[in-house]
């Protein structure tokens, strides 16, 4: 074949290329598929079993099931539960827990920090949160760690 020919095949078997990359890549989302909510825990039933060395150790587990309330913190909207494994004694945990509120749930999941704010996946959810994809950001309201910020910053 001759070198002309070769190089016209080119052409095609890149554009091919491109376009099927292009076709698998990761589409970034609009700003206005994204929805902002905002929820406070008030955080009454945390129990932690110990189950690794006495006291605070990795392996601990912490379990709760929380009345949440709007955004103003005055009206209940829904709850929380879930659980924490402790994995670094005095500095974090990992979460799995889920939000139901009137129109569905949403789940999450991701580290708890004892210090700052903690930022979590959110992995899925049910009702009008069924393709529900993004992340939390959970936010200490005071010292005692009686009351969280929840902020779902949901892609749908």
């Amino acid at each position: 074949m001759p070198a002309i020919a070769k190089s016209g095949l080119l052409v095609p078997v890149s554009v091919a290329f491109v376009a099927a990359f292009l076709s698998i890549a990761p589409s970034h989302a609009d700003e206005s598929d994204k929805t902002q909510l905002v929820v406070v825990e008030h955080a009454t039933t945390d129990a932690t079993l110990d189950l690794g060395a006495k006291g605070d150790s990795n392996g601990d587990v912490l379990t709760f099931a929380n009345e949440v309330f709007d955004k103003s913190n005055k009206e209940k909207v829904g709850t929380d539960n879930g659980y924490c494994v402790r994995t670094v004694a005095g500095k974090a945990w990992e979460c799995i827990w889920t939000l139901s509120l009137a129109k569905g749930q949403i789940t999450v999941e991701g580290p708890f920090l004892d210090a700052g704010d903690s930022m979590l996946a959110i992995t899925g959810g049910s009702g009008e949160y069924a393709h529900a994809r993004g992340d939390m950001l959970l936010h200490a309201r005071n010292a005692q760690g009686s009351e969280y910020d929840f902020t779902y910053n949901l892609n749908e």
